[in-house]
């Protein structure tokens, strides 16, 4: 028989789901289809050529830029939202800005927050979260206005920790899968091969979030200077697909 109270608490769990399913969409129109984080520049180097050259790429990035810096930026991101604390979202997004070594980079994170935030506002003006980071403010990087995103939809009363975990297995997948489409078009590689790549840092995730989540501020980091040099010769690579 169900009660009232569990149809809500029912509603309530798949509604967060739906979120976070929402959030993990390439659909999104925030323009992360048009990026390669340094791929493109890899492959034109040689580096990367086949499936396993790419799944190796794939799982060195999860590891250092993602689980490092991106990702245990969300997590302090989301905790800095629970928390009410707008200072320290502009200090996170201030970090970000700061570790960004190339001008692609940059504009990457800046281009894709500025439209996340947009998305956000055409949903829900009055939205909660808009307190957090007034529209009177410079866009937020994408990290802090995915957590920002992240922490609307999932609702203040969402269980935590579990919650935050379950929102840093969104990112990651997300950010997975665009990075496998962008390794399909630029090596190039078959939708099978991709599925492949994708299943193989389904396995890292996991450990990529526990990183996340153990790193502080002391620890947080973006060191990976062969990125930041790909990424510089990207800008002015003579033929390319992707903006970084």
């Amino acid at each position: 028989m169900h009660t009232p109270t569990a149809t809500r608490m029912t509603t309530a769990t798949d509604q967060r789901q739906l979120s976070l399913l929402w959030l993990a969409s390439p659909a999104l129109p925030i323009g992360g289809f048009s990026y390669s984080e340094g791929l493109e520049a890899a492959v034109h180097a040689g580096w990367v050529h086949d499936e396993p050259s790419a799944s190796d790429w794939l799982s060195g990035q999860l590891a250092l830029s993602q689980a490092r810096a991106d990702l245990a930026v969300i997590a302090a991101a989301l905790a800095a939202c629970r928390a009410g604390d707008g200072p320290r979202l502009q200090a996170l997004d201030e970090w970000v800005r700061q570790t960004r070594e190339t001008a692609e980079l940059r504009l990457q994170t800046e281009q894709m927050g500025r439209s996340l935030m947009e998305w956000l506002r055409s949903l829900d003006a009055d939205a909660a979260v808009l307190p957090l980071w007034p529209a009177a403010w410079r866009s937020p990087t994408y990290p802090v206005a995915y957590a920002l995103a992240l922490h609307h939809r999932l609702g203040a009363d969402a269980p935590w920790p579990q919650a935050q975990r379950d929102a840093l297995l969104t990112a990651a997948f997300a950010w997975a899968e665009n990075m496998v489409q962008a390794a399909i078009k630029a090596v190039p590689l078959g939708q099978s091969a991709g599925q492949r790549i994708i299943a193989r840092l389904c396995q890292d995730i996991p450990a990529a979030i526990d990183a996340a989540l153990a790193a502080t501020d002391a620890t947080r980091q973006s060191f990976a200077p062969m990125l930041a040099i790909l990424s510089a010769r990207h800008e002015t690579q003579y033929s390319r697909l992707f903006r970084s």
